[in-house]
């Protein structure tokens, strides 16, 4: 499967299993969403299950909070993750806070599906990495897949979740990389990062598409200087594998962040503070970060200019290898 049919196969697959789900958002009933990751579910399950709604953020988002407190399972998707900022207040002062409002007698289990990341030149309103607002937040996990079977695994467990949970689906890879999905049902732990490759010198954690852009460079500066990095995808960002990393960064003894939002105040600070202050005695060198630029994303032919590209996760990995005191 690519990315995009892992999704549709997990939302099929817990449609059929449990009538409570139902999807709603702009165009994702006839149409199939904009990127036909709904394509054929108002078919299979009908327009009182798979439901267009109108041109309207908050709406949505308010719609799916209300269903899910009357007892559905809504998965509300917003067409990109630069459109998310006007269900803000639906999502954090109302789904991510019910349960914490009525001591535990209400939930919210509701997902939210949010395409997100730059790299398909879509300007600064469709390349969007919002996750820092919501972690920022509280009360809304976080889960952020970067291969088939990840967004299959990562979008069963948020829909079970009896608490409001945020997909950051990476649209550069919806159709850009296939691999076996098994469509059996079983869902992957949120919190629980994916060791991609092992390493001695450096650790590298990252999420999203930009996963595959430092394995990439990991394996090449294998092959040319002999440095191995070990390489993290957190996969979840809230909660996050705090044992995963720091387990690694102890091995390493180096830790480089790289991630595409902006860097100021991004989802890297709180890593680095996390391990700063559980493996402080282990760091061999300053934590680096690799990230956005701290103004809007670039319009269409800003991709190569604002994402990390892998000169610069390169030299961070090489700042960090050769770093003394």
């Amino acid at each position: 499967m690519t990315v995009l049919e892992a999704l549709n196969a997990a939302m099929a697959h817990e449609m059929a299993r449990d009538d409570r789900v139902v999807i709603l958002g702009e165009d994702v009933g006839t149409a199939g969403g904009i990127f036909r990751v709904t394509q054929g579910l108002q078919q299979r399950f009908g327009p009182k299950r798979v439901i267009d709604t109108p041109l309207d953020e908050k709406g949505i988002a308010a719609h799916a909070v209300g269903m899910a407190l009357y007892g559905l399972k809504p998965i509300a998707e917003i067409q990109f993750s630069g459109f998310i900022h006007d269900a803000f207040e639906q999502l954090m002062f109302g789904a991510s806070k019910y349960r914490w409002a009525t001591g535990g007698q209400y939930s919210v289990p509701m997902v939210v599906r949010a395409p997100s990341f730059g790299g398909i030149k879509g300007g600064f309103w469709h390349s969007q990495s919002p996750e820092a607002y919501y972690v920022h937040g509280g009360g809304m996990k976080i889960v952020a897949p970067s291969t088939p079977r990840d967004a299959y695994g990562l979008l069963l467990a948020a829909i079970r979740d009896p608490d409001p949970t945020l997909v950051l689906e990476p649209v550069p890879l919806y159709r850009a990389l296939r691999d076996e999905v098994a469509d059996d049902g079983t869902a992957l732990p949120i919190g629980e990062a994916c060791l991609v490759r092992e390493g001695a010198d450096v650790t590298v954690v990252t999420y999203g598409p930009l996963r595959h852009d430092v394995v990439a460079v990991a394996d090449e500066m294998a092959a040319a200087r002999g440095i191995e990095v070990e390489v993290i995808d957190l996969r979840s960002l809230m909660p996050f594998d705090v044992d995963g990393i720091v387990g690694s960064v102890r091995r390493t003894g180096r830790l480089v962040v790289v991630h595409e939002a902006p860097l100021s105040l991004g989802f890297g600070a709180e890593l680095a503070a996390t391990v700063q202050q559980v493996a402080f005695g282990y760091l061999h060198c300053p934590i680096e970060r690799v990230a956005g630029h701290d103004l809007p994303y670039g319009f269409a032919g800003g991709d190569e200019y604002y994402r990390p590209n892998r000169a610069r996760i390169g030299a961070a990995i090489t700042r960090a290898v050769e770093f003394s005191f």
